[in-house]
């Protein structure tokens, strides 16, 4: 999935959660100083800053169907080679990279199983491929509350639940698929405050993702009632909102 929308309004709409989550995922996979790192599906390039900050930018690939989010990570990561491309047709050579990555990205690739056999096959043998997945099935990611005001208005909405990877155990079956060895599914989660409801529920009017596209689409009265219901549904503020991503690590 293209995103065509401002590096910005996704930063204030998502990075607010996927900035965070950054750090972890890197712990998790075992991202380290001599490594050489992809990351698949960079957005504006949250998971790129802190791949950096651990070894380099040199060491560092990225890419992302968006052109404002590439053009968006180059500007924010001098040095780093970022690249307009799809997960599904990586421009790299075999066992390229000793680490692949891709944080929030798989349940947005056209086929997932594809994407991560493209990202197995840049990873030299032995290498490691993580991937994560927010929560959306489960009620644990940063869109639950919004999700949940949306069916009670509308049982039908089409939401982020049935998404690959966005399940417990669906990580798991997509890296098998994909023939990844020694994997290990788990979970990683953030804590994110909000200052004030209308902080928390403007990025929401930005059009990012699913959710943006589905307030874009809404006539103001209806718009309003959903703003109103997630008002309802959401703790007086200050509040904080806890995210919880499936996350997979597997080898090549």
């Amino acid at each position: 999935m293209s995103f065509a929308v401002g590096a910005e309004a996704y930063d204030r709409f998502m990075g607010r959660y996927s900035v965070p989550l950054a750090p972890l995922f890197a712990d998790l996979v075992g991202v380290a100083p001599g490594q050489r790192v992809l990351d698949v599906g960079c957005g504006p390039g949250a998971l790129v800053t802190e791949l950096v900050r651990r070894v380099g930018p040199a060491a560092v690939a990225a890419v992302d169907p968006s052109q404002g989010f590439v053009d968006a990570a180059r500007a924010r990561n001098p040095g780093v080679d970022v690249r307009t491309a799809s997960a599904e047709r990586l421009p790299f050579t075999d066992d390229a990279f000793d680490v692949t990555l891709a944080q929030l990205v798989v349940h947005f690739m056209v086929d997932p199983v594809s994407g991560l056999r493209e990202m197995r096959r840049v990873t030299c043998p032995g290498g490691v491929i993580g991937a994560c997945v927010w929560d959306h099935a489960g009620g644990g990611g940063p869109l639950s509350h919004f999700w949940d005001a949306a069916r009670q208005l509308d049982p039908d909405v089409v939401d982020e639940s049935r998404l690959p990877g966005a399940r417990r155990g669906d990580l798991e079956r997509l890296a098998r698929e994909a023939g990844l060895a020694d994997i290990e599914e788990g979970s990683i989660s953030v804590d994110v405050g909000h200052r004030t409801f209308e902080d928390w529920w403007e990025p929401f009017t930005y059009g990012v993702g699913p959710a943006g596209v589905y307030v874009a689409g809404l006539e103001p009265e209806r718009r309003n009632a959903v703003r109103e219901r997630c008002r309802a549904l959401m703790p007086p503020a200050p509040f904080v909102v806890s995210a919880r991503a499936w996350a997979v690590r597997g080898t090549a």
